[in-house]
């Protein structure tokens, strides 16, 4: 199993490596203060998170590293509610090819930086609330949702 892709987050929790990937993004998420835990307003609803695992591998298909992301079921969002516009920080291949091509006339060198948790740095203006990631519920406080503060993944 460590060297495939989990379906669903109990056959990753109870691998040891998948688990530490669960446990990491966890911490990212609450290091970055994305979340507070609280309990859900009347007349509001909570959106439902699931994982999603990854293998990230070489070009000769040896594991580099196990990648497990929280991300929300957004198809529970609801327009005017949750969220108001439509937003990918994704650059185009057009400006990545500009780019490429100014770096290649002035003979600059060129570097690639992945950003971990880039995503979840976006404030949020919205209320948005989501339920209790499976397998790191607070037991004491299961019935408490969390309050984004920020954009978790997934997000409309």
């Amino acid at each position: 199993m460590a060297d495939s892709e989990p379906i669903n987050w109990q056959d990753a929790i109870a691998n040891p490596k998948w688990n530490n990937a669960m446990q990491e993004e966890i911490n990212s998420i609450e290091k970055n203060k994305t979340w507070k835990l609280v309990e859900l307003p009347h007349q509001k609803k909570a959106i439902s998170v699931k994982w999603i695992f990854k293998l990230k591998t070489n070009p000769d298909g040896s594991i580099v590293k196990h990648k497990a992301r929280l991300v929300a079921r957004r198809f529970l969002q609801q327009q005017g509610i949750d969220y108001t516009e439509l937003y990918a920080p994704v650059a185009r291949m057009e400006t990545i090819r500009f780019v490429v091509a100014i770096a290649s006339s002035f003979n600059w060198s060129l570097y690639h930086m992945d950003v971990k948790s880039a995503f979840l740095n976006g404030p949020l203006q919205e209320e948005v609330y989501v339920l209790q990631p499976p397998g790191f519920e607070v037991e004491s406080e299961k019935d408490k949702v969390y309050k984004l503060d920020k954009a978790l993944y997934g997000l409309k």
